[in-house]
């Protein structure tokens, strides 16, 4: 994806200048579940925080993050982890969801980005956001932008409004340049944040 996306998001000089800065932000190869629950664990924490619950919940889970582990756990265990009782609730409510129905990549094949996003927000506890990071780092579609994510907002407003507030409207404008491959552009803002 990012071979192809590369000359079209170039065009942008700001996104030229970030292509020649950083390599574009990749995560480990979670499975289509553990990333996920990630995703409900990282809901409205900062990095630090959200790594840290999340590497005690994995260490819990003994690694093996599955609908069945995450079912079996005490509610006790997983908020010592650092689960607040509602990401608790929400964990559970995606391993359910998961036993219930196909969620994979090769499940959501067919489905179009807003098909896969309503089908996920279904799930008590997975919002928009969440179901958007599920577009990006788990289905791997193209053209994704994230505007509910801060780190993306804070990363273009730095980039494009020196660090003024700006729009979501006026977000979308600016990012009207990268499509279709919004996924690229947005893995390279998250680069640049995370620089600083």
């Amino acid at each position: 994806m990012l071979d192809e996306a590369e000359p079209v998001i170039r065009t942008d000089p700001v996104m030229a200048e970030l292509i020649e800065r950083h390599d574009p932000y990749v995560e480990p190869d979670w499975n289509e579940f553990e990333r996920l629950c990630i995703s409900i664990i990282n809901q409205q924490l900062s990095t630090a925080s959200a790594t840290a619950v999340r590497e005690r919940v994995f260490e819990l889970l003994r690694d093996e993050v599955t609908p069945e582990t995450v079912l079996e756990a005490e509610d006790e265990a997983l908020r010592a982890a650092g689960l607040s009782e509602s990401k608790v609730e929400y964990i559970r409510n995606a391993a359910q969801a998961f036993r219930e129905n196909d969620y994979t990549r090769a499940g959501l094949d067919d489905y179009s980005n807003d098909e896969v996003m309503d089908l996920l927000t279904e799930i008590k506890g997975v919002g928009e956001w969440t179901a958007r990071m599920y577009l990006l780092f788990v289905l791997q579609r193209e053209d994704v932008l994230p505007l509910g994510d801060l780190a993306i907002r804070r990363a273009i407003e730095d980039l494009y409004g020196d660090g003024d507030d700006m729009s979501r409207a006026e977000m979308r404008e600016i990012a009207e340049r990268w499509r279709p491959y919004r996924s690229a552009a947005t893995r390279y803002l998250w680069a640049e944040y995370e620089s600083d």
